[in-house]
């Protein structure tokens, strides 16, 4: 890919879906075979989506589409998006899920428990898409399905958020904007929501599965447990506005004493204090120039900690989690207490700080 070359957007699962229903439908009304969806998001824009296939199949008329992500590194980019449409005595849009969609099973998302995973804005896409197609008080039944959405939903977070045996139909808008920062974020916030509709207001937020892992060990909940990938500041704001009362950021130390530097998208693209932060701390516990040194030459994290544990400096790390704790705190203006929790890559407590020594106890977790 060139650098200047501009990244081309893609469609939503939800707009494709959208698209196939449209196909599906105006054969089996209107007896019309399209090549080309016209569909029109929320925001009245019209969006024309290419339709792989359409044809009969035991009384019903099925429409294919192919998810198309454009540049957007999407794990359903090239799944096929079908729509299997049938005349129905309910007058209307009746929409429900088939094989490689997934089905609700926690509270908490935007679709209740039991539900085929398709959210609110793309039902209301297809239903848009089909309407000025049914004769007047017809009704039509549109059952959307994904071919291979099982395995792809193993790469997302839906079997974390309960989601069981394939893909999620999304998109609030139809429009894939690709490499969207702003879009992977909010993917991360139905976790807070799940949380909240468990009962919780004291979540663990962490980087990865790594942490999901240690978090369990401490006897967390997981449904408690949100992944917050880099995006230490938005889900720590986000948390606020959702109404969390108290939040332990627990993960691997390398990534959280970049916390302690006030960094707040912690991707190493975005900023890396982690060995400046460590040796200007050992500095102030009496380390010499030599380790100093030592400590800003150190190729990764784990071996700065080995430079820390050689020197008698191991309380550095306390003085990470405590001062990955106060800023956290300060970054949302008090607004929630916070708790850092640092591990080793082998699973072990490194440190802890007060505030999450405190929030364990009263959630009787052992911190």
């Amino acid at each position: 890919m060139g650098a200047d070359r501009e990244l081309r957007p893609g469609i939503t699962t939800g707009a494709s879906a959208a698209a196939a229903a449209q196909a599906a439908v105006m054969m089996l009304y209107r007896h019309e075979v399209i090549e080309t969806a016209r569909i029109t998001n929320p925001q009245g824009r019209v969006i024309t989506v290419p339709v792989e296939n359409v044809f009969p199949e035991d009384g019903y008329i099925v429409a294919e589409v192919i998810k198309d992500a454009g540049d957007d590194p999407d794990v359903t980019n090239g799944l096929k998006i079908v729509v299997r449409a049938g005349k129905h005595a309910e007058e209307g849009v009746t929409i429900t899920g088939g094989p490689g969609v997934g089905t609700v099973t926690k509270p908490g998302l935007q679709v209740p428990v039991g539900e085929p995973a398709i959210n609110p804005v793309p039902r209301q896409m297809i239903t848009d898409a089909v309407s000025k197609y049914l004769p007047e008080g017809a009704g039509v039944i549109i059952e959307v399905s994904v071919p291979g959405g099982g395995a792809a939903a193993r790469k997302t977070l839906n079997p974390k958020l309960g989601i069981e045996g394939g893909i999620s139909i999304l998109g609030t808008t139809g429009i894939v904007e690709p490499m969207s920062e702003e879009a992977f974020r909010k993917s991360l916030v139905p976790q807070i929501n799940q949380a909240i509709a468990f009962g919780h207001t004291t979540i663990c937020l962490t980087p990865g599965r790594l942490g999901e892992k240690w978090a369990a060990k401490l006897g967390i909940p997981a449904e408690a447990v949100v992944q917050m990938s880099n995006f230490v500041g938005f889900m720590l704001k986000e948390s606020v506005r959702l109404g969390i009362k108290n939040v332990i950021l627990i993960g691997h130390h390398s990534k959280l004493t970049k916390v302690a530097a006030g960094c707040f998208h912690t991707h190493n693209k975005v900023s890396d204090a982690r060995l400046e932060t460590l040796a200007a701390l050992a500095g102030l516990e009496g380390a010499g120039p030599q380790v100093i040194r030592s400590l800003l030459e150190a190729n990764t994290s784990e071996e700065a900690l080995e430079i820390l544990r050689d020197n008698g400096l191991t309380q550095v790390m306390d003085m990470v989690a405590a001062r990955a704790a106060s800023r956290a705190v300060e970054h949302v203006f008090g607004e929630l207490r916070v708790g850092v929790v640092l591990f080793t890559m082998a699973g072990e407590v490194l440190a802890a700080d007060t505030n999450a020594v405190e929030i364990g106890r009263e959630m009787k977790w052992p911190i």
